[in-house]
């Protein structure tokens, strides 16, 4: 495989996060757990929001897409990793590998959008409540989900082709568990700085400029919410925004942490540990972080469950 030229390489092998044969067993089964887990908890969270009268409302639109976008995150790297565990051959091929990185850096980017818009509407229902309604109606959510997509998507694609542009010719192992642009940069043996500028610069503005929205959203919810002088009125409005505050304090806090540094050897090993939080655990926690706090979502829970109890005892 060895060659100047990228074209010729059909395939890289995934180092994972160990070589320990018994850990690998151990992990297989951690990491199934979670992503099942995964699974269930994002989907029951959509069919919950779907099928529940109460639950159609700004607010829950965006989190089914979090929840949609959360799934597809999740599935586009542990099946792979799962594979890798069992597999003395931990390869991924030269396609799969443009189509695992593309989808990450897309759905990371989506889902700062999405948390993003999601901010808004909390600023515009505890700042305007009287204007909510035409100021977050149907058409401006969907508007706000599809330039979250777009956003996501075009800049996934643009940093999956500067990187796949480049020459590998030397060693085809990633030092990591899925195809990340800092490990594949590594693997380089062509100019590999426009690429890294590239990188820090949509890394920066779009960590920026999403967090830019949540910061200033709640700096007016915070002011809002000091005016209200009822203790109890205080509660009420920041327990709205409890769930995502903490949901944003995860995923941007492991994100900052791996993508603005230039890339190395020692920071590649640290982005692997970091990664496992924002990769499964964030997708993981979500929907019990939005349940368990949520009355709305609990009641709706409460109905279903009673409903089938009901149901059965009918038949």
């Amino acid at each position: 495989m060895s060659s100047s030229n990228h074209t010729s390489v059909t395939g890289f092998i995934l180092l994972g996060l160990t070589d320990d044969p018994v850990l690998e067993k151990i992990l297989f089964g951690v990491f199934l757990v979670i992503y099942l887990v995964t699974l269930a908890g994002n989907l029951c969270m959509i069919v919950l929001i779907g099928t529940n009268s109460h639950l159609q409302t700004p607010m829950y639109f965006f989190l089914s897409h979090l929840s949609f976008v959360d799934i597809c995150y999740s599935s586009n790297i542990t099946p792979n990793m799962l594979y890798n565990f069992l597999s003395d051959q931990k390869t991924i091929s030269y396609a799969g590998c443009f189509t695992q990185c593309l989808l990450f850096i897309a759905l990371v980017i989506t889902e700062f959008y999405i948390l993003a818009s999601m901010a808004l509407d909390r600023y515009v229902a505890i700042c305007s409540p009287l204007h909510y309604s035409t100021r977050m109606s149907k058409n401006i959510c969907i508007s706000l989900v599809v330039i979250s997509y777009t956003c996501g998507y075009l800049n996934g694609l643009s940093q999956t082709l500067l990187t796949f542009h480049l020459s590998f010719c030397d060693s085809l192992e990633i030092n990591h568990f899925y195809c990340a642009d800092p490990p594949l940069i590594l693997l380089a043996c062509s100019d590999t700085h426009v690429k890294k500028m590239a990188m820090l610069v949509v890394a920066g503005l779009t960590l920026s400029s999403s967090l830019f929205i949540i910061v200033l959203s709640y700096l007016f919810i915070i002011v809002a919410i000091l005016r209200i002088r009822s203790a109890e009125g205080r509660h009420k409005a920041f327990s709205t925004c409890a769930s995502h505050l903490t949901t944003v304090t995860l995923f941007y806090g492991t994100l900052f942490c791996m993508y603005l540094r230039s890339p190395s050897e020692k920071s590649i090993e640290e982005s692997k540990i970091i990664a496992v939080f924002y990769t499964f655990l964030s997708p993981m926690l979500n929907p019990l972080i939005y349940s368990l706090r949520n009355k709305d979502v609990i009641h709706a829970m409460q109905q279903i469950i009673q409903g089938n109890i009901f149901h059965k005892i009918a038949v």
